[in-house]
Parts: C-alpha cells; sequence; structure tokens
C-alpha cells in the first residue's frame, strides 16, 4: 500500500482494517487538507497488480463574520456591512439577505490562504437606511458543499435613530359644545420623545383648569365656542423636533325634537235628536240625526287637553241646542190645538161641531208643516 506521504502508515490516525489476500483496508480519521492525494493499492503477483484512487478533501468554511456596524446609525445614513468567511476549499459562496429578502446588488471577494489550498471569502453590502430599517435583521449566509445543506449564518440586528414623527387624534370627528374632548399626540421617533409639548394658536394654553395635559393627551372637559382654534403638538429627541396640528372647531348641539304621544283612534261627536210632531192620527214627522260639523276627524295624536276641550264645547252646544228646540217645539204644539178647535166654535149643536173639525182637518192635511 502506496501513501501520499512518506511513511504514511505511521500515523496515529490511520488505522488498518482489513488485511488478507484478497483485501486491504485502511481508516483515516480527522482528516486534514494534507490527507489529500493520490493512494495506490498494490498485489505483488507475477505480474504485479496495482490499483489508485485519489482522495479529495473539502475545506469547511468557517463560521462568518459581520463587520463594518457602529451602533446606532442615524437616519438618512450609508451603512456598508463586510461579512468574511475563511479556510473554504472550494471557495464558499456568501449571501445576503434583509427582513427574508435576499439583497442582489453586493460586492464579492475571494482571495486564496497562504496555504495555497483554501480560500478566503468576503462579501461587502452598502445601503442607505431609513426609520423602517430600525430593529430589522441582516443575515450573511454561507453556502458549501461541505456543509450538508446546513448554512452557516451571522446576523446583525439594526439599531436606526430618527426624529419623531407626529400625529393628532381626536376622540370625536365631530365635536360640539359641552361634550369632553380627547386629543391624543402620537409620537414615535428614537430614542422616544418624551413629554409632549401642547400649545393653543401659537401660546399656552388658556384654560389649565378645563384643559388638561396627561402624558400625551389633552382633555378638554366640556367645550364651549372660546375653544375654537389651532392646536398644537411639539416632541423632540436627542436626533431632531416634529410637530402636528388640529383645528378645533366646536359645533352648536341640534335642537332635539320632543317625542309626541300618537292616539291613533279617531275621536268623533255625534248628536242625534229626535221628535215627533202629530198632525193627524196617521201622520207624523221625524227628524233626521245631525252631525256636529265642528267634530275633529282624520287628526293624528292630539293633545289630551285639546280633546277633552272639544268634547266639553260639542256637550254644551248639543245641551243648547235641545232646550232651544224643545221650546220651540212646545210653542207651535199649543198653536195647532187651537187650529184643531177651529170651526167648532159658532156650530150650533155638536153634530155641526163635528162636522166643521173634520173640514178643519182636511184643510190641515194641506197645510202640513215638518219641523226638523
Amino acid at each position: 500500500l502506496v501513501l501520499p506521504r512518506p511513511h504514511s502508515l505511521r500515523d496515529n490516525r490511520i488505522e488498518l482494517v482489513r488485511a488478507s489476500w484478497h483485501e486491504l483496508s485502511i481508516s483515516v480519521s480527522d482528516v486534514s487538507l494534507s490527507d489529500e492525494g493520490q493512494y495506490t493499492c498494490s498485489l505483488f503477483t507475477m505480474p504485479v497488480k496495482t490499483s489508485k484512487a485519489y482522495l479529495t478533501v473539502l475545506g469547511v468554511p468557517e463560521k462568518p463574520q459581520i463587520s463594518g456596524f457602529s451602533s446606532p446609525v442615524m437616519e438618512g445614513d450609508l451603512m456598508q456591512l463586510t461579512c468574511k468567511t475563511s479556510g473554504s476549499k472550494p471557495a464558499a459562496d456568501i449571501r445576503w439577505f434583509k427582513n427574508d429578502k435576499e439583497i442582489k446588488d453586493v460586492k464579492y471577494l475571494k482571495e486564496e490562504d497562504a496555504n495555497r489550498k483554501t480560500f478566503t471569502v468576503s462579501s461587502t453590502l452598502d445601503f442607505r437606511v431609513d426609520r423602517s430599517d430600525d430593529g430589522v435583521a441582516v443575515i450573511c449566509r454561507v453556502d458549501h458543499e461541505s456543509l450538508n445543506a446546513t448554512p452557516q449564518v451571522a446576523m446583525q440586528v439594526l439599531e436606526i435613530h430618527y426624529t419623531p414623527s407626529v400625529k393628532i387624534i381626536p376622540s370625536t370627528p365631530f365635536p360640539q359644545e359641552g361634550q369632553p374632548l380627547i386629543l391624543t399626540c402620537e409620537s414615535k421617533g428614537k430614542p422616544l420623545p418624551e413629554p409632549v409639548l401642547w400649545t393653543k394658536d401659537g401660546g399656552e394654553l388658556p384654560d389649565p383648569d378645563r384643559m388638561v395635559v396627561s402624558g400625551r393627551e389633552l382633555n378638554i372637559l366640556f367645550l364651549n365656542k372660546t375653544d375654537n382654534g389651532t392646536y398644537r403638538c411639539e416632541a423632540t429627541n436627542t436626533i431632531g423636533q416634529s410637530s402636528a396640528e388640529y383645528v378645533l372647531i366646536v359645533h352648536d348641539v341640534p335642537n332635539t325634537l320632543l317625542p309626541t304621544t300618537i292616539i291613533p283612534s279617531l275621536t268623533t261627536a255625534t248628536v242625534t235628536t229626535t221628535v215627533a210632531i202629530t198632525t193627524s192620527p196617521t201622520t207624523s214627522a221625524t227628524t233626521s240625526s245631525i252631525r256636529d260639523p265642528n267634530a275633529l276627524a282624520g287628526q293624528n295624536g292630539p293633545d289630551h287637553a285639546l280633546i277633552g276641550g272639544i268634547v266639553a264645547v260639542v256637550v254644551f252646544v248639543t245641551l243648547c241646542s235641545i232646550f232651544l228646540l224643545g221650546r220651540y217645539l212646545a210653542r207651535h204644539k199649543g198653536t195647532y190645538l187651537t187650529n184643531e178647535a177651529k170651526g167648532a166654535e159658532d156650530a150650533p149643536d155638536a153634530d155641526t161641531a163635528i162636522i166643521n173639525a173634520e173640514g178643519s182637518q182636511v184643510n190641515a192635511e194641506e197645510k202640513k208643516e215638518y219641523f226638523i
């Protein structure tokens, strides 16, 4: 057995596993790059038989390192990160990821190590940072065939400082007089701005007893027209200052109509009077029913007091009508009784009086009168 190095069989890492006339096996532990080369097995027969095999040793890349980051970084600055790994054979591949998205526009550099067998690989990433990069993890990943599909990675979490961003959020979109109002100053920045400053129309708050500041909130206990104006929230940190404005217009409270009671039934008043007048034994006159023209019909939802008043007036008018009609009928009834006796006053005897009375009744039939 011929090995690539002289006296290789004396290396404790090399062990003879099996030896026979048909097979010769060895094992090499803790393989290094120096073990790479051609191995020859010879069988000393007539003629001598030999077999050769070439052993290739892969150089496993070291764990990558990221350099170039100094915390914190100001918003808008240009950042340059470099990822480097050594000892790979063949040269390893380096890839960059940010927010789980691969970045393609990078610089790649490969250098041969001093042993002239392995390589040192580096990759440089350049980008301009903004506030959205704060807290983002930038990953450098090393891929190599010796890693058995388990790449080595290095990670750098970014810390970006930026000026505050400010927004005012009202508790109601339609503030009305007499109601409370809370204005919330939503400020974001790094470092976090604390506290915030509230002003109105460029000056201090005019009514501190009614306008209470609690943290980032301005609480106006109850609104009135004097509160109209421009409210400003100002936030400051070590990087800079920012502000937002809110124009307050206090609206009048809308008039609210009182609920009305609706009576679904219709209210009417009807008075019926019947009078019978006898002008002969078989003749009578009747009056038809009279409907009060003042009765209300078809009116929805009247007031109870109004209904009571109408009913009282109708009853009073009805009683007056009955009383007057009774007096009128009583007076005319006496007149009819007097006319019935005409013609019998001058009769000399009873028979003549009856005859004259019958003649009067005949004439009376021709002059019938009806009272309604």
